[in-house]
C-alpha cells in the first residue's frame, strides 16, 4: 500500500478529496498540518453532525492507493488541475503492512459503567469484578459505551434497575428511541426489563441491535420507529438536542403515568432550551454530567 501526501489550503480540500475518491483512492483523510504546534487549531462539532469546516487553513491530505503506480498517477493527474492551485505534493511513500484488525481491536478496551457493570468487546476477557456485562464490538451503529452520553444513560439504568424479581421491575416496559447499536436496550434487559422495544430510523441500526441482543442472549423487539406502540414505564432517547426538541410531544406521549423519561445527547449549554421544549408535559432535571454533556430526566 502507498500513501500520497498533499498540503492543501482549506478552500481546496473538498475538490481535492472528491478527485482522489474518483481516482480510486482506498481512503482519504484530512488532518491539521500544524498539529502539535502553537499554530494548531481545534475544529469542534457535535457527534453525528457535519464538522464546522472542511479542514484547516493548512491541511495535510493523505490518500492510500494499492500500488505505487496508482499513487504516482493520481499525483500527476491532480497537478495539472485548476483546483490544485495553491496545493503542494509532499510525496509518495510505502505504508508498512499491519494487522489492521488487531490494531483496531487494540484501541477498544473494556469500559466500566459502574464498578461491577462493564461493556466488554468480544475479544477481551471479562474483568474479574464484572458481575454484569454487555458484550459489544464497535460497528456502524452509534453506541459502544465509550461516549459520555452512553455511559450516563447506562449509569442511570444501573441505578434504577434490578434483577431480583422479589423487588419488582422498576424499569417496567422500556422504549429505546434511536437505539443505534442497541446498547441501552440491552442494558435494561441486563437490569430486569422484560418487555423492550428498540427503534431507529436507520435499518442498519435495527439490524445491529438485533444481532447484539442475540449475542448478549437478551430478548427485545428491534424495528423502525412505527414499532413503538403505547406507553412505557421507561423511555430512553440518546440522540442530539435538535431532534430531541422536535420529538418532545412524541416521546412524552409514550411515557406512562409515573414513568421515567431519560434524555441524552445534550450539551450543558442546551439545558434551558430542552427544559422549555418539554415543559408542557414534564419537568426535566439534570441528573448526571460528564465532559460537558448532561443527562436530563423526568418523572411523568
Amino acid at each position: 500500500m502507498f500513501e500520497l501526501s498533499l498540503m492543501c489550503p482549506e478552500d481546496s480540500i473538498e475538490a481535492v478529496s472528491e478527485a482522489l475518491d474518483a481516482l480510486d483512492a482506498l481512503s482519504v483523510s484530512v488532518e491539521d498540518a500544524d498539529a502539535q504546534t502553537d499554530a494548531e487549531q481545534a475544529l469542534f462539532g457535535e457527534p453525528g453532525m457535519p464538522p464546522p469546516k472542511d479542514g484547516w487553513q493548512r491541511s495535510r491530505v493523505v490518500a492510500l492507493f494499492p500500488t505505487e503506480a496508482a499513487a504516482h498517477e493520481a499525483r500527476d493527474l491532480l497537478a495539472v488541475q485548476d483546483f490544485f492551485e495553491g496545493c503542494q505534493v509532499l510525496g509518495v511513500a510505502e505504508v508498512e503492512d499491519q494487522d489492521w484488525v488487531r490494531l483496531t481491536q487494540s484501541q477498544f478496551a473494556p469500559v466500566d459503567i459502574t464498578p461491577d457493570f462493564w461493556i466488554v468487546p468480544t475479544w477481551h476477557e471479562l474483568p474479574a469484578e464484572a458481575k454484569r456485562s454487555i458484550r459489544l464490538d464497535p460497528g456502524l451503529a452509534f453506541g459502544t459505551g465509550t461516549h459520555p452520553t452512553t455511559r450516563m444513560c447506562l449509569r442511570w439504568i444501573a441505578r434504577h434497575g434490578v434483577t431480583d424479581a422479589a423487588h419488582g421491575n422498576p424499569l417496567g416496559r422500556v422504549l429505546d428511541y434511536g437505539c443505534g447499536s442497541g446498547i441501552l436496550a440491552i442494558g435494561t434487559a441486563k437490569f430486569g426489563a422484560t418487555e423492550i422495544d428498540a427503534v431507529d430510523i436507520d435499518p442498519a441500526a435495527v439490524e445491529s441491535t438485533a444481532l447484539n441482543a442475540a449475542a448478549n442472549e437478551v430478548v427485545l423487539r428491534a424495528g423502525l420507529p412505527d414499532k413503538a406502540q403505547g406507553q412505557y414505564q421507561t423511555v430512553l432517547a440518546n440522540i442530539l438536542a435538535t431532534p430531541l426538541r422536535v420529538l418532545a410531544p412524541l416521546l412524552c406521549g409514550h411515557v406512562a403515568a409515573g414513568g421515567h423519561l431519560v434524555l441524552a445527547g445534550i450539551l450543558e449549554r442546551q439545558r434551558d432550551e430542552l427544559t422549555e421544549a418539554y415543559a408542557p408535559w414534564v419537568q426535566l432535571e439534570v441528573s448526571d454530567t460528564e465532559d460537558g454533556w448532561i443527562l436530563m430526566t423526568a418523572r411523568r
